[in-house]
């Protein structure tokens, strides 16, 4: 009773609120080892506050206003520092990022994606990253350009079936589904020489990708990690559909590698750059590590990256596009310039590297949209050692030193938003990666956002930013394919923006917002789908039926 009564009195007349309080109090103070930060201030949160419709990065984005750029969120026996000032981000990812690893986030995936690029301990990350990293190079990506137009084509020509069926010019069609499907045919081409054919078919192999994807967002929002008591597995019915399906997807990805490794040519990484990748059969990544001369053909190994790569490119591409596409159905300003770029640079031709890089407004419309709706919102991170937080842009002048098993997020959603670091910073506007841009209040610690900085990269990144933008991570550990995925996203939408013009179903606050490991919409991206008229001087878009076909493996 008496612990009742204070859960009462400390939950301000919520019980739930006030057991979870005292469960935090208990467990921190009985249960959890010492893990530093009592210098960084606390939320003032509710565990009502993270039980209502809105995703957990809007809920810190409340609290960053609130406590400021570095804080600690402690809920039950967890306690979490999450970060939001870009020197300590900076800090984290580049200048110590070799005592940080994936901590929650790789406990979460290491069942799905085992030993892959995003789990994986430093130890393994390393030589794994040195043999990925060579095979996104430009001539391979410049083959892979070929195959996004192709996949892209194909949903194209499946969204003139569906305004033909509707007969009145128009159809009503769930645009991110529509976008799942066609990265997940893209990612199985370019990665493993797989044609999953999503786009107008279903296959066991298809509904095993999806069962996995919702439950490794299930296990990336669900407080209580319940899958590793014993038996779990064995007896709650979603955990053995996850094992099925599991099992699937490694029998398919088993084959690909024996297949692969049947047909090796060992051969240096210099003559793999150097192949004509649009006169080979196979231009997968597959192919070059199987190909890589002294390459570690461990199965399980390959089975983990390919698995990463599938899991984690498929859903952010078509978040980028499923957001890219929300905002300018709203911004009828930014749609009318980009579409004049467009028809100005490209006309009817097929995509190629050259076009994108004579794109600038796309490129900014794409990184406007990274920045609004990140992809990932969420970075993780956890200490592996001791270490003195800098104290950032308006923190304590001495830091915040925290201890070894630390658990820090990382909120790209806050980064993005921040009114410290962005002029208007919930507009979509793309302009804004063409203006410098800083804030005289932090005296220099923050560099600013300068666009000379950005070097040769086609887009904005975490340098160019000072580590205020970072839809690819930043440091050592950034991601490998963030260019596969921004080609792959503006291929797609110069094919499909010049055909077609798409307008909301219903207002945008019935789209809603949802999270797993990318940011998805609650109800879907309900749009009205019609041929888009020819620009004036110019010809029609030729009909997606007219376009040549994909010729593929499977």
């Amino acid at each position: 009773m008496l612990a009742l009564a204070y859960a009462f009195v400390k939950g301000k007349g919520n019980l739930r609120d006030g057991l979870s309080r005292l469960l935090t109090e208990v467990s921190q103070g009985y249960l959890q080892p010492d893990m530093g930060g009592e210098s960084i201030p606390t939320a003032e949160g509710e565990l009502s506050d993270l039980a209502g419709d809105e995703p957990l990065f809007k809920a810190l984005y409340q609290w960053f206003l609130d406590s400021g750029g570095v804080y600690k969120l402690a809920f039950g026996p967890k306690a979490f520092i999450v970060v939001s000032d870009p020197v300590v981000v900076r800090h984290l990812l580049k200048e110590n990022a070799g005592n940080y690893d994936k901590g929650v986030l790789a406990e979460i995936l290491e069942p799905i994606m085992g030993k892959g690029l995003i789990p994986a301990d430093l130890e393994t990350w390393k030589p794994r990253r040195r043999a990925i990293v060579p095979a996104f190079h430009r001539a391979w990506l410049g083959a892979m350009v070929a195959m996004f137009n192709a996949c892209t084509r194909e949903s194209a020509a499946k969204l003139d079936r569906l305004i033909a069926a509707a007969g009145d010019g128009e159809a009503v069609v769930d645009m991110e589904e529509e976008f799942l499907n066609l990265g997940l045919d893209i990612i199985g081409l370019g990665v493993f020489n797989y044609d999953f054919r999503s786009i107008t078919r279903e296959s066991p192999v298809i509904k095993a990708v999806y069962g996995v994807l919702k439950e490794a967002e299930h296990r990336s929002t669900f407080y209580i990690p319940y899958w590793n008591l014993p038996l779990a597995s064995v007896l709650v019915p979603r955990q053995r559909r996850f094992r099925a399906d599991l099992a699937v997807i490694n029998a398919c990805l088993d084959g690909l590698i024996a297949a692969a490794k049947r047909t090796r040519q060992a051969t240096d990484e210099e003559a793999l750059q150097a192949r004509d990748y649009t006169k080979v059969r196979d231009p997968s990544l597959l192919r070059f590590l199987v190909d890589m001369r002294d390459a570690d053909l461990d199965d399980r190994q390959l089975r983990d990256d390919l698995m990463t790569m599938l899991i984690a490119g498929h859903e952010t591409t078509a978040a980028v596009l499923t957001w890219t596409l929300f905002a300018l159905m709203q911004q009828p300003e930014v749609e009318r310039k980009l579409l004049a770029e467009l028809d100005a640079e490209v006309g009817d031709e097929a995509v190629t590297l050259d076009h994108i890089a004579r794109l600038p407004y796309l490129r900014a419309t794409l990184a406007e949209s990274l920045r609004l709706y990140p992809q990932p919102p969420i970075l993780i991170r956890r200490a592996l050692g001791d270490d003195v937080l800098p104290p950032g842009l308006r923190g304590a002048p001495g830091g915040y030193p925290i201890g070894k098993g630390a658990d820090l997020f990382i909120s790209v959603w806050n980064l993005h938003r921040s009114p410290y670091l962005w002029r208007d910073p919930d507009a979509f506007r793309p302009e804004r990666f063409s203006e410098a841009h800083a804030n005289a209040d932090f005296g220099g610690a923050w560099a600013g956002y300068r666009p000379e900085a950005q070097g040769a990269s086609l887009y904005p990144n975490e340098v160019a930013s000072d580590f205020a933008f970072i839809p690819f991570g930043g440091g050592m550990r950034k991601c490998v394919g963030d260019q596969f995925a921004l080609t792959e996203a503006a291929v797609a939408l110069v094919l499909l923006l010049r055909r077609y013009t798409f307008r909301l179903e219903g207002g945008p606050e019935r789209v809603g917002m949802a999270t797993g490991a990318t940011i998805h919409t609650a109800n879907g991206l309900r749009v009205r789908v019609a041929a888009r008229a020819a620009p004036a001087g110019q010809p029609a878009v030729p009909a997606a039926a007219e376009t040549p076909a994909l010729a593929t493996a499977s």
